[in-house]
């Protein structure tokens, strides 16, 4: 299996570390303006949603709004940003790649190569100097230490001054005219992420209350909730969950943000076996991003699927006294 965690094209940006810039005093000022209202706004909205929500309940268009939308960009993210794009852990036609990168875009989370690049780095640092967003990077000790690497993990990597080159972690994106145009035009499909959820909810019930409420539980309101899943992982997964295979960092499988997250949260596997499609490697654990792969499989717009083999997955299997450590 193909380990892409490495980028094959590596320019030395900093003294000590590969592939990592600063960013200048204007640039770091706007990308700290730009997190607050990507993380501010979303909990607005979210108290606005709940305070309609305790006045009269939501409606089944607003649900089903939330619901769509969520499932819609998450997918976009787990199985479009992640598995396809960051890892190339199965291959797809051009639409389908399209399609993926325009619903992982309107996640936002950044536009898909500069989400690309931050991962791969992610993996060839993971838990060490230079991972962009490890819980243990913090030299504080005990519960101080703790709370401050689940913060800095979950949110406060956003507005470091660190920037990912993406020259030197996704240079295949760069040069891919289906990817780069996507990503070029990002600002687009974060607008469109807060429009159709309006347009759709005023149509279907022919109002302007219906428009207002589909943006606050389509938009608002759903990117809130997919923003903390997705940092979870990042968070969460280090520090709380088991680690069923050896991965030479801290990633954790947790169940219930496996459950929320499409399968990501099998986090502990995925850093084992990074170039694996599927994430929940044993059968009880549920991966709806992998049951999305094999249906696109059976519907021949995915090939190529990688998986790790029963030798490889046995080599990495960590034994009874490993797990009792």
């Amino acid at each position: 299996m193909t380990n892409l965690a490495l980028p094959p094209t590596v320019v030395d940006e900093t003294p000590t570390l590969r592939g990592i810039t600063l960013a200048s005093p204007r640039a770091l000022k706007w990308q700290r303006i730009a997190m607050l209202l990507a993380t501010a706004l979303p909990l607005i909205g979210l108290v606005v949603a709940m305070v309609q929500l305790w006045g009269w309940g939501i409606s089944a268009v607003d649900l089903g709004l939330f619901l769509g939308f969520y499932t819609f960009t998450g997918l976009g993210i787990t199985v479009g940003f992640h598995r396809l794009f960051t890892h190339q852990s199965f291959k797809a036609p051009r639409l389908v790649r399209a399609l993926f990168a325009v619903a992982g875009s309107m996640a936002i989370q950044g536009s898909v190569i500069d989400w690309v690049a931050t991962h791969r780095r992610h993996h060839a640092y993971s838990d060490q100097m230079g991972d962009p967003h490890s819980p243990h990077v913090d030299a504080a000790g005990g519960t101080v230490g703790i709370l401050r690497g689940l913060w800095y993990a979950h949110v406060g990597w956003l507005f470091a001054p660190e920037l990912t080159v993406q020259k030197a972690w996704a240079p295949d994106l760069l040069k891919d005219p289906v990817v780069a145009r996507v990503s070029r035009n990002f600002p687009w499909f974060v607008a469109a992420s807060f429009v159709l959820p309006a347009l759709l909810g005023g149509l279907i019930t022919m109002s302007l209350m219906g428009a207002l409420t589909g943006f606050l539980w389509g938009g608002l309101a759903r990117i809130f909730v997919l923003h903390h899943v997705t940092w979870s992982i990042n968070s969460i997964c280090h520090v709380f969950g088991t680690r069923p295979f050896e991965s030479h960092d801290e990633a954790r499988n947790n169940a219930v943000m496996a459950l929320l997250g499409f399968g990501e949260g099998w986090h502990n596997a995925h850093h084992a076996f990074p170039a694996s499609a599927r994430h929940g490697l044993r059968w009880w654990e549920f991966d709806a991003s992998y049951l999305v792969i094999r249906s696109l499989s059976g519907l021949g717009l995915a090939r190529d699927i990688k998986l790790p083999s029963p030798t490889q997955m046995a080599r990495r299997k960590r034994n009874k006294q490993t797990l009792a450590a």
